[in-house]
């Protein structure tokens, strides 16, 4: 009888996951465009549990834009774009040890506005040195195009992804990143977590709710139109530099039915099926029956042309997702909108984040059954608070974390799930997505910069980072 080791593969990928606009800072420097993230502001007078970024207006972004007392923490991150030498030697093969690194690229550095005929060359350069310090430190870069950084121009003059002449825009910037830097880097994810069309909105696709009359019909319009570009970078890709990985990635947190009640599973189905529709589009070819029919039942409004369905037919190579938390769903929550909520039999970190290690052996599983392609871990951390005491962190509690998680990992591999690589997020402190703040750590890399910006900037090794060094030296065998 066969059976499969829980062994990881020898050439298995432990990486480390950023993005730009957490960490670079340096928002003007290098002729930088603004971009959505750089309005990302701040606030300690929201509950901690109950921040996350919003839909947006044109005024708002203006006035953001204009603001000299406001805190946007994303403007100026952890200094990354001044300190990426240092940073990354704790990273690499003469520190933490990391296979490979995921980064973004800012599309705001690379095109200011969105809609030049030519790339800022200063911004490029920049990637030039940053992308060969991530090999010279021995890690293999995955490079994310799209990470929340597109320009808050093409938001006030095309309304973000919801012009369909943001497609040729995208792919536009997505031709020259992959003509300057395709025999330095062999993966690519053109959009992070993009089926993120509720939580991360505006951050997400750009799209000023001011512009449009029906806010949840210009959403999917808008990521219609980012899936097509998707597909028309990964057929430009397979053209022209064939030995290049192309994938695709979701948020992944699949929801439980929350009683056995086959209304409330039913329920739970539909919910998952439009969260997995737009890896089964990028991944099958086509937009699925179960769209079309939630589409209709929303009132939601659509184009879709006969070229638009022969470009969705380019299909990519890699499945990837991020993974933090699963969620409940029942009929009464579907039907009113709340679709998912938080299941009271796991644990949580403070910002309600429910702790479920299960979920990962699960999704994973669930995945590799749907598509049968290699699956990458692009995410996976928990976001804490950090005590730093006499120079140093004691965090016990993060090894703890990622020992059931690596564990659920080892059992998926053994269930015969062809898992390659698996990415912390985030190893190194940055400015936090949701929240715009320092304080909610997810690194085995302290820094030392509090909510308001203030701090010597100073990297501190916690106790975690031996720890994570370890489990990567023995390509998951010890985990302490």
């Amino acid at each position: 009888m066969k059976t499969n080791s829980k062994e990881f593969p020898k050439d298995f990928l432990w990486g480390g996951a950023f993005a730009a606009n957490q960490m670079e800072g340096a928002w003007k420097e290098g002729n930088k465009g603004p971009c959505v993230a750089d309005i990302n502001e701040f606030r300690d007078d929201i509950a901690v549990d109950k921040k996350y970024n919003m839909e947006v207006t044109t005024d708002y972004i203006k006035e953001a834009l204009a603001s000299k007392d406001r805190i946007f923490p994303k403007r100026s991150g952890i200094d990354f774009y001044h300190t990426y030498k240092d940073d990354l030697k704790l990273l690499g093969k003469d520190g933490l040890g990391l296979k490979s690194y995921r980064t973004s690229i800012n599309w705001s550095r690379i095109f200011p506005n969105g809609d030049e005929p030519e790339p800022n060359e200063e911004g490029l350069i920049f990637y030039d040195h940053l992308i060969d310090e991530i090999i010279a430190n021995g890690m293999e870069p995955m490079i994310t195009m799209s990470h929340y950084e597109m320009p808050l121009h093409l938001c006030l003059e095309y309304r973000g992804w919801y012009d369909r002449r943001v497609i040729d825009f995208f792919e536009r910037y997505g031709k020259v990143l992959l003509d300057r830097y395709h025999d330095k880097v062999k993966y690519w994810i053109p959009v992070n977590q993009i089926n993120l069309i509720i939580h991360e909105s505006f951050n997400h696709l750009g799209v000023p709710e001011d512009l449009v009359s029906d806010v949840t019909s210009a959403k999917y319009q808008a990521v219609l139109h980012e899936l097509i570009s998707c597909s028309r970078i990964t057929r430009y890709a397979k053209e022209h530099y064939p030995d290049l990985h192309i994938g695709m990635m979701l948020c992944g947190g699949p929801a439980y039915a929350a009683s056995s009640k086959p209304e409330d599973v039913f329920a739970t189905l539909r919910h998952n099926q439009m969260e997995y529709f737009f890896s089964d589009v990028l991944l099958r070819g086509e937009i699925p029956g179960y769209a079309w029919h939630y589409f209709a039942d929303h009132d939601i409004q659509v184009k879709v042309t006969d070229q638009d369905k022969t470009d969705l037919k380019n299909t990519c190579d890699f499945f990837s997702f991020s993974y933090y938390y699963t969620r409940l769903c029942d009929k009464q929550h579907f039907e009113n909108g709340n679709e998912v909520f938080r299941n009271p039999e796991l644990p949580a970190n403070p910002w309600g984040w429910s702790i479920d290690p299960l979920g990962l052996r699960t999704l994973l599983n669930l995945f590799y059954d749907r598509y049968h392609v290699p699956i990458y871990i692009t995410e996976n951390g928990v976001g804490l608070y950090d005590k730093l005491e006499d120079g140093k962190v004691h965090d016990p509690y993060r090894p703890d974390y990622y020992k059931a998680h690596i564990q659920a990992m080892a059992d998926a591999i053994a269930d015969g799930v062809d898992l390659r690589g698996y990415y912390a997020w985030a190893p190194l402190d940055i400015v936090s997505c949701s929240s715009s703040e320092m304080s909610k750590r997810y690194g085995f890399i302290y820094v030392d910069l509090d909510d308001y910006g203030k701090g010597s900037g100073k990297r501190i090794l916690k106790d975690s980072y031996q720890w994570f060094q370890n489990v990567i030296a023995s390509n998951g065998s010890d985990l302490g």
